[in-house]
C-alpha cells in the first residue's frame, strides 16, 4: 500500500519512510508510525508521520 492516502494509514503501523534529508536519494527507513503529522487526508508526496523513535517523513509505503 501507499503512504498518499491517511486513512491508510494507521497508528501503531509499520512503514517506510524517506526523511527530509534524504529526500534527494530517496533512502527509506523503517519505523513504526506514532503520530500522524499531516491535516489533510491525501499528499502527493506521502502523509507526513512521526515515528516511535522521533524521526519524521514522508509515507512511501506501508508494510503489511
Amino acid at each position: 500500500m501507499n503512504g498518499r492516502r491517511k486513512n491508510n494509514i494507521k497508528y501503531g503501523s509499520r512503514v517506510f519512510i524517506v526523511l527530509k534529508k534524504d529526500q534527494r536519494t530517496g533512502k527509506r527507513t523503517e519505523g513504526i508510525v506514532k503520530d500522524v503529522l499531516t491535516k489533510s487526508s491525501t499528499h502527493p508526496h506521502g502523509i507526513k508521520v512521526r515515528l516511535v523513535d522521533g524521526r519524521v517523513g514522508r509515507v512511501q509505503e506501508i508494510i503489511n
